[in-house]
């Protein structure tokens, strides 16, 4: 068996209330129009995670639960990790690598630059930037979640809101 690793950047986040701290922003319209599009499209796709993993931030929360519904899985199943908000590569990877063994597709809810970021380094691709609800989903050659690393996934699939439009 492989893993498979669906990467999910928080949609759109709303900007309008400066008394907000970043940690507490909403989505904003779009961000709630884009989510359950594109996870719409998963599931359109067939694909739907055994497990889904969120940052502990407001707008990646949201649109975990709009992914959630889409397939189906109740929103108190969403894990939480607060290491995800503001998350380097290195921060990234330990979360992954300390994944439960009986889950071998699970969906990661987060924010950029790390996203992006994470996605170059276990792909070797070269992405200049996840855009806002961008989906990345990522296949690795073995079934050990600790053996993820540098270069050792492939891009199966990186989809955006505005990639129809493309």
């Amino acid at each position: 068996m492989t893993k498979r690793l669906i990467l999910v950047r928080h949609a759109k986040s709303d900007w309008g209330d400066f008394t907000l701290k970043d940690f507490d922003r909403p989505l904003n319209q779009r961000g709630h129009k884009n989510a359950p599009e594109m996870a719409a499209r998963l599931v359109e796709k067939g694909i739907r995670p055994n497990a889904i993993v969120t940052s502990t931030a407001l707008r990646a929360i949201t649109t975990a639960k709009y992914f959630a519904s889409a397939w189906q899985v109740d929103a108190d199943q969403l894990v939480t990790q607060s290491a995800m908000y503001e998350a380097t590569t290195a921060t990234l990877l330990k979360v992954i690598n300390q994944f439960d063994q009986q889950f071998d597709t699970i969906a990661m809810f987060g924010h950029n630059p790390g996203f992006t970021d994470l996605l170059n380094y276990l792909t070797d691709e070269q992405i200049s930037d996840m855009p806002t609800c961008g989906v990345a989903i990522i296949d690795f050659p073995f079934d050990d979640w600790s053996m993820v690393s540098g270069g050792t996934g492939d891009l199966a699939l990186f989809d955006y809101p505005k990639s129809e439009l493309d």
